[in-house]
């Protein structure tokens, strides 16, 4: 969760099914990365996203060479994932039902294409309206289940032959009057998806309160969405969705951390995965550029190498358009052709993938 979101804005390939609980660990996770944010900017928690004025989507392609980053990270840093969020009403130009916006499409696009062409090995396509459109819950008062399946269907169409391609289905979902309606929409996502030709592609599933990794089972997401499956009835590559921040009120809007979140979140959900033979991944997750941050981020992921089994990978919260002054500033610096990293990146997401 990002509540002060606005503040800081700035000028696969196939998986196995997975595995059982005696099967061999591997010793890291498979993916690690860095979200690209800009084309989510001015969608705020109640799934209202500006088009126009001082918060608005920021083409991070043409004004924070996101290409660069992005080949910085996979090239340079030997990091293999990118998440790239964007507002719904952006790539529909606030036309609830209708198709891909030429020119709004078209500039996100590019980021994609810039994504596959980087060597990522995983670029996540993110849905970034927590749930809603305009304050509106979607299958729950809001925009109906087909509505937003349907934005999935042309994605996929346009997408899904592209095995490096994974779709999330929904950023950080909160305050569902009912967790089972929600999954019933996650599920007519997901058909329509595998149906518009994504056979194998990773869906990712998110759960309530922001999809926190600490919340995850007890509020009944785990149990809920593990009830979604492919139109054959498996659930092969259908992979819980999880967000954790480190600071004291798991916001991430605050530049000290409190806590690795081992033994409150990643450790119980850890067992619920191996018990249910499923996996997740870490989409969010970060800190501040200080020494607190270092150490518990770096302690976190080290849990994630170690329980690789079931989770499949981490990316951390957010390069793109963000500059020096937002809290969780990922955002590397660019100087001719060289770049270098933000503290935390380099300790932690890039160090602990480099080193384990």
């Amino acid at each position: 969760m990002k509540a002060t979101l606005l503040a800081a804005l700035a000028g696969t390939t196939f998986v196995a099914a997975v595995p059982t609980k005696n099967a061999a660990r591997a010793t890291k996770v498979k993916y690690a990365g860095v979200n690209i944010a800009g084309f989510d900017f001015g969608c705020t928690t109640d799934g209202r996203c500006s088009l126009t004025g001082t918060s608005k989507p920021y083409d991070i392609v043409q004004g924070a060479n996101a290409i660069g980053q992005m080949n910085h990270f996979i090239k340079d840093d030997s990091l293999n994932t990118l998440r790239l969020p964007v507002g719904w009403q952006f790539l529909l130009n606030n036309q609830l039902g209708g198709t891909l916006n030429s020119n709004n499409f078209g500039q996100y696009d590019r980021l994609v294409q810039g994504c596959l062409n980087s060597g990522a090995e995983l670029c996540i396509l993110d849905i970034h309206n927590y749930a809603r459109w305009d304050g509106k819950i979607v299958g729950q008062g809001g925009p109906t289940n087909e509505q937003l399946a349907d934005v999935w269907k042309q994605l996929a169409t346009k997408y899904g032959k592209q095995s490096k391609i994974a779709f999330g289905v929904m950023n950080e979902p909160h305050d569902m009057p009912d967790i089972k309606k929600w999954a019933d929409t996650v599920q007519v996502v997901v058909s329509a998806i595998r149906q518009a030709g994504a056979t194998n592609n990773l869906i990712l599933l998110p759960g309530q309160g922001y999809t926190s990794a600490e919340t995850f089972v007890s509020s009944g997401s785990a149990e809920a969405l593990a009830k979604v499956t492919n139109p054959d009835g498996s659930t092969d590559n259908l992979i819980m969705d999880v967000h954790k921040y480190l600071d004291s009120d798991n916001s991430g809007t605050h530049t000290e951390c409190v806590k690795d979140n081992v033994d409150n979140a990643f450790k119980p959900l850890a067992t619920w995965l191996k018990n249910n033979k499923r996996q997740a991944m870490l989409t969010e997750t970060g800190g501040g550029n200080t020494q607190s941050c270092q150490k518990y981020l770096c302690q976190q992921i080290q849990f994630l190498n170690q329980n690789s089994d079931v989770y499949l990978g981490y990316v951390g919260w957010a390069a793109g358009g963000f500059s020096t002054t937002y809290e969780l500033n990922e955002t590397p610096q660019q100087n001719g052709n060289s770049w270098t990293d933000t503290s935390l990146v380099k300790a932690c997401i890039v160090g602990a993938w480099k080193n384990t």
